[in-house]
């Protein structure tokens, strides 16, 4: 299945952990469609917030098991992407959170 470019990014990954690697290594984090891969997160990130990727890491997530009571569910499965920008970059996003 093709994934449109716009619907590549989902939405934006605001933890301490990526905080800190934004501070250190200028890496941001994006919660991305399940079939992305990292070519079309990097065209994704360059056309729609107007940065140059240095380079992309996608990591799969599994959904964890919750209770409540006696009844059992589980979280979906989900995809998240680290992508650091080229030196001098940055997101203005980011920077007003």
């Amino acid at each position: 299945m093709k994934v449109g470019m716009q619907w590549v990014l989902i939405q934006p990954l605001l933890t301490e952990k990526i905080t800190g690697l934004r501070e250190q290594t200028n890496t941001v984090g994006f919660v991305v469609h399940p079939e992305a891969n990292r070519v079309q997160v990097k065209q994704a990130v360059e056309s729609l917030l107007k940065v140059k990727v240095e380079k992309v890491n996608l990591m799969n997530v599994r959904g964890k098991m919750k209770r409540l009571g006696r009844f059992a569910g589980r979280r979906s499965d989900w995809k998240k992407a680290f992508v650091t920008l080229k030196e001098g970059e940055k997101l203005e996003m980011y920077e007003s959170a």
